[in-house]
């Protein structure tokens, strides 16, 4: 009888793939900065691991997205007009492989020590094998969307900065990241749409830093993305968490907040969010956030007791979960 059984899943497994379904939702992850140089760097240097706490949670996940809040190089200058300018060492990519399915670039540190090490960045990433989006070699390439495919579902992200300076933005043939223009971030929703994605994310780095809410820019670009046919909106930068809203039961999540970041003095400024994406093709079933609270060197700790927000499937209003 067990072999029976056994013949039947795998039949019926074989009929949801042919089908185009999947038996479990998929199930995404997405933290906000990760900065590796500074505080985390020095953990790094000294054997440890800032992203170990949130291991099992990375790993839990179908494919697990951070924002990568600084170059990883050798290479480069760090420019004058800047007041913070982070470059991690190369070591760092040994934290993010095996963690990340993908990085962000799109973000105002990514080019902190110019087009030479944001190119080096790019190379390490590609060595490790971590894929990378929202920044490229040119303006073509920074745009293109990182598509995410299991068991016949199709996902497309696309990352976009707007926050200063512009001058890291990509060119027609120079590298950077993708700015964020609302028609070319509305064209690529709906481009991608065109091209057979089933859930269209964009992870946006907007906002003003410290703010806890956000401002009406987000507020009307992200319903317009949504409008454009994204499944949900994910944003980050402002460094601290923004909470989150239903449009057109579309969960929007304004800031994740920091994640592995030191060198903060406010509480709000020391925790941040996990997101967690449950999905089918329709779009996102339930999602919830974890807190995440960041010590002195910029290393995360999951934080049990918290109240977080979390939603599901056709809820019009935000809940919060307790984080186990």
């Amino acid at each position: 009888m067990s072999g029976v059984r056994g013949r039947v899943l795998v039949g019926m497994v074989g009929l949801l793939l042919a089908l185009g379904l999947r038996a479990e939702p998929l199930r995404l992850v997405f933290v906000g900065d990760v900065m590796l140089d500074d505080g985390p760097g020095r953990t790094i240097a000294a054997g440890g691991d800032p992203l170990a706490p949130f291991a099992a949670e990375l790993r839990d996940a179908d494919f697990a997205i951070a924002n990568l809040e600084c170059p990883i190089a050798e290479s480069g200058t760090a420019l004058g007009n800047k007041i913070f300018a982070f470059r991690a060492h190369p070591r760092a990519v040994d934290v993010l492989r095996g963690r990340f399915a993908a990085v962000s670039l799109a973000n105002n540190h990514s080019g902190d020590f110019g087009k030479a090490a944001f190119v080096e960045t790019m190379a390490r990433l590609d060595a490790a094998g971590i894929p990378y989006f929202g920044g490229g070699r040119d303006l073509a390439s920074a745009h293109r969307p990182l598509w995410l495919e299991r068991q016949g579902l199709r996902i497309a992200l696309l990352g976009y900065n707007e926050y200063k300076p512009r001058s890291f933005e990509a060119g027609p043939d120079w590298p950077g990241v993708a700015w964020s223009e609302d028609s070319q971030v509305i064209g690529a929703i709906r481009a991608a749409r065109a091209a057979g994605a089933d859930l269209v994310i964009p992870f946006m780095h907007w906002g003003w830093e410290g703010e806890p809410h956000p401002d009406a820019r987000q507020r009307t670009l992200a319903r317009a993305m949504i409008d454009a046919g994204a499944a949900a909106v994910v944003g980050g930068h402002p460094h601290v968490t923004q909470g989150a809203e239903y449009y057109r039961g579309r969960p929007i999540i304004y800031s994740l907040g920091n994640f592995v970041f030191d060198g903060f003095d406010k509480p709000s400024e020391k925790r941040g969010w996990l997101l967690r994406l449950s999905l089918d093709r329709d779009g996102v079933l339930a999602w919830e956030t974890r807190a995440a609270q960041i010590d002195a060197a910029g290393t995360p700790y999951p934080l049990s007791g918290a109240l977080t927000p979390c939603g599901a499937r056709g809820e019009t209003e935000v809940r919060n979960c307790v984080n186990p």
